[in-house]
């Protein structure tokens, strides 16, 4: 079942002499369950095309299909609902909200879209990323890695349809990192949960079933690594 369709995705920025073409003519699609890890040296245009798809960023031209649904065609209003609704974002800085504890911080997108938690998928979230001993501690509390699994709950609560990760594992160590990335693959086979990531560390791209590279705002499919 296909989650996610882009087609032929440009973006520019500027005019004349200051004009920079971002991404040019970017055009992939990822399947229900599927975990994709996108490479490419800063500056490449990887992130531009993550807020792109993410409806964060306007494209100057193509399209994004989530579910069928033309992400643009969509009133602004529409979208950031949507969005909230069927996209979860997993940042490099976790943008946890400190003055609540983990369990909050995880409903947070639920309350913000007028739901009642359930309590018992809030308990399995917390007991697939390991945090259920810090379920009422503040983010002041936790280390990087564990603020990380916290902003992966928080992705993960509203069960989207896709998760977008820009560089989650940028701000840890090599063993957090890894920890971080083996999450995310849980969540992945675990909830069938469709994953784009951001990475500049191809090593943590390996396992992933797809690669894509962007280089100079053009991508390239390298196909599958995982067995």
């Amino acid at each position: 079942m296909e989650i996610l369709k882009v087609e032929h995705l440009s973006k520019t920025y500027g005019t004349g002499e200051t004009r920079v073409e971002a991404l040019k003519d970017v055009s992939f699609s990822l399947q229900k369950g599927e975990f994709a890890a996108v490479v490419g040296e800063s500056g490449s245009g990887k992130s531009t095309m993550l807020n792109c798809v993410g409806g964060l960023d306007t494209p100057t031209s193509g399209k994004i299909y989530l579910d069928g649904q033309d992400l643009f065609a969509m009133k602004e209003s529409r979208r950031t609902i949507f969005r909230r609704q069927n996209i979860g974002f997993v940042f490099q800085s976790f943008q946890l909200v400190p003055e609540l504890d983990v369990e909050q911080n995880i409903i947070f997108p639920l309350l913000l879209d007028y739901q009642k938690p359930d309590q018992r998928k809030v308990e399995e979230v917390l007991e697939v990323l390991g945090l259920m001993e810090r379920r009422h501690h503040l983010p002041g509390q936790l280390s990087g890695g564990q603020q990380q699994r916290v902003a992966i709950g928080r992705a993960l609560i509203m069960h989207p349809m896709l998760v977008l990760a820009d560089e989650p594992t940028g701000n840890l160590d090599s063993k957090n990192s890894r920890d971080v990335l083996d999450l995310l693959m849980k969540a992945s086979r675990y909830y069938q949960q469709t994953i784009l990531m951001i990475t500049h560390n191809e090593q943590l791209a390996s396992g992933v079933d797809r690669v894509l590279r962007v280089q100079d705002g053009r991508l390239t499919d390298l196909g599958g690594v995982r067995e």
